[in-house]
C-alpha cells in the first residue's frame, strides 16, 4: 500500500504544472463574473443601451477567439522546436497578466474592450503551450490523473482571489473606497495571483519532446508514440536557430504535414470531430449560465454565488474522475461524462425555477472539470509528443470554434422559436453527435 501511495504521489514538476491552472483559472472566473459587471458600468455611463452592451461584449470575445484560432497552430508548431516552448509560453502568459492588471486603466468602454481582447489572446495562447507541456511533465500512465488535478485545483484555487475580489466589489462603499478603486484592486490582485503561482513552472520546466530536422519534411508513415523524440531533436535546435525565417517556414511545413497526418489517422480525426461537438455543449453551457440566471430573475449577487458553487463542486469531482481513470479506461469515463451532459441539457430545456438553476449549477460542476481534463489527457495520449504544440494548437481551434458556434446556435434557435430555453435543445443534439463520433474514434487503432 505504501508503494502505491508513493507511486500516485505528484512529483514537484507535476505540482508546478498544476499551479499554472490555479493561476490562469482566476482570470477565467474574473471574465465570467466580475468583468461583465464592470464593462456594464462603463457602457451605461457612456449611454450605451443594454442591446449594444451585449453586442459589443460578444464582438470583443469573438475577435479574441478568431485571433487565437488563426495564430494558435502556427505558434504551437514553432514551440515544437527545441527550447522554444518555454519562451513562447512566458511571453503569452505575461501578455495575459499585464493585460489583466491593465484592465483597471481605461475609463472608456472602447479602450476597455481593446485591453480585454489583448489579455484574452495572451491567456488563450498560453494554454496551447501549457496543454502541450503535459507530455513533458509526466508519464503516459499518469496523464489522466495529472490533467484532472490541474482542473480540480484550478477550480478551487481560483476561488481564493475571486472571494477576496468579491469583498471589495460588493462592499466597496462599506469599506470606504470608490467602485473604480475596488475594480482596480480586483484586477491587480488576480494578475498578481496568476503571475506568482506560475513562477515555479517557469523556473523548473524543461522541454523534453521536440521535433527533429526530418519532421519538417513530408514523410510517409506515422507513429503516434515515437521511441525517442527527445534525443532526435538535438540537431533541430541548431539548424532552427540559423534564422527566424527558416524557423517559421519549417513550422508552416510541419503544420501542413500535421493536417495531412490528421486526415490520414482516422482515430485522431474522428476524435477532434467528436471533441468539437461535445465540447461545444460544455462551453456553451458555461458561457450561457449567466444569461439563464438573468432570465430567471436572479440578482447579481445570486449569479456570482451560483457560479462560485459550480467552481467548488468541480474541485472534488475532477479529482474523483482522476482517480477513477486508474480503474476505468479514459474512453469509458469520457462517454459517461458526455451522457451526463446530455441529460443536463435536456433538464435545462424546461428550466423555469430558481432552485432548478442551482441544481443545474451543481450538476455542471460535477462533470465540467472531468470532461475537460480527460479530453485533454486522452488527446495527449494519441498524438506524437514531440509535436504536441502544433497538435494542441489544432485542438484549441476545435474548442474555440465550438464555443463560438454553440452560443450562436442557441441564440438562433431561441429567436426562431421565440422561446429562450428552446435554444438549449440544440445542445442535447450536439452531445449525441459527439457521443457517436467519440465511440467510433475510441474503437480505432
Amino acid at each position: 500500500m505504501k508503494s502505491d501511495n508513493k507511486k500516485n504521489k505528484l512529483t514537484r514538476l507535476e505540482i508546478y504544472w498544476i499551479l499554472y491552472d490555479v493561476g490562469n483559472s482566476a482570470f477565467v472566473l474574473l471574465v465570467a463574473t466580475i468583468l461583465p459587471i464592470y464593462f456594464n458600468h462603463l457602457a451605461s455611463t457612456a449611454g450605451l443601451s443594454e442591446v449594444d452592451y451585449l453586442a459589443y461584449w460578444g464582438y470583443a470575445a469573438s475577435v479574441a477567439t478568431v485571433i487565437c484560432a488563426l495564430i494558435g497552430p502556427v505558434l504551437g508548431s514553432i514551440a515544437d522546436t527545441q527550447n522554444y516552448k518555454k519562451p513562447l509560453f512566458t511571453a503569452c502568459m505575461m501578455v495575459g497578466v499585464i493585460g489583466c492588471a491593465a484592465l483597471s486603466v481605461p475609463t472608456s468602454w472602447i479602450a476597455f474592450l481593446a485591453v480585454f481582447v489583448i489579455a484574452k489572446v495572451g491567456f488563450n495562447a498560453s494554454l496551447i503551450f501549457y496543454d502541450s507541456m503535459l507530455t513533458d511533465v509526466t508519464t503516459e500512465e499518469r496523464l489522466d490523473a495529472v490533467s484532472s488535478c490541474g482542473y480540480a485545483w484550478g477550480y478551487i484555487g481560483s476561488c481564493i482571489p475571486f472571494v477576496v475580489s468579491l469583498v471589495f466589489v460588493l462592499m466597496y462603499d462599506s469599506i470606504g473606497i470608490t467602485f473604480q478603486m475596488a475594480m482596480t484592486i480586483a484586477f491587480c490582485l488576480n494578475a498578481a495571483w496568476w503571475l506568482l503561482v506560475t513562477l515555479p513552472l517557469l523556473k523548473n520546466y524543461k522541454q523534453t519532446h521536440f521535433v527533429s530536422e526530418a519532421d519538417a519534411a513530408p514523410q510517409t508513415g506515422f507513429s503516434a508514440r515515437p521511441k525517442s523524440s527527445a534525443a532526435s531533436g538535438t540537431q533541430s535546435d541548431t539548424s532552427a536557430r540559423k534564422s527566424g525565417g527558416s524557423l517559421i517556414r519549417n513550422s508552416f511545413t510541419r503544420l501542413g504535414h500535421t493536417f495531412k497526418e490528421i486526415f490520414q489517422q482516422k482515430k485522431i480525426f474522428y476524435y477532434l470531430l467528436a471533441f468539437f461537438f461535445f465540447i461545444d455543449g460544455v462551453y456553451t453551457i458555461i458561457d450561457m449560465a449567466t444569461a439563464y440566471g438573468s432570465a430567471l430573475g436572479l440578482d447579481t449577487t445570486g449569479l456570482l454565488l451560483a457560479l462560485l458553487v459550480t467552481q467548488i463542486v468541480a474541485f472534488p469531482f475532477a479529482l474523483l474522475f482522476g482517480r477513477l481513470s486508474r480503474e476505468f479506461r479514459t474512453e469509458q469515463l469520457i462517454r459517461f461524462c458526455i451522457g451526463a451532459y446530455t441529460l443536463i441539457a435536456l433538464f435545462a430545456i424546461q428550466l423555469d425555477k430558481q432552485w432548478e438553476f442551482w441544481l443545474l449549477a451543481v450538476c455542471v460542476g460535477m462533470f465540467q472539470g472531468a470532461i475537460q481534463a480527460l479530453s485533454r489527457s486522452y488527446f495527449a495520449k494519441i498524438i506524437p509528443p514531440e509535436k504536441s504544440g502544433e497538435y494542441f494548437g489544432i485542438y484549441d481551434i476545435c474548442g474555440k470554434g465550438a464555443s463560438f458556434l454553440g452560443t450562436f446556435l442557441v441564440g438562433l434557435v431561441a429567436q426562431m422559436t421565440g422561446i429562450a430555453n428552446a435554444g438549449v435543445a440544440i445542445l442535447a443534439v450536439m452531445f449525441v453527435i459527439g457521443f457517436v463520433l467519440f465511440s467510433k474514434s475510441s474503437k480505432m487503432h
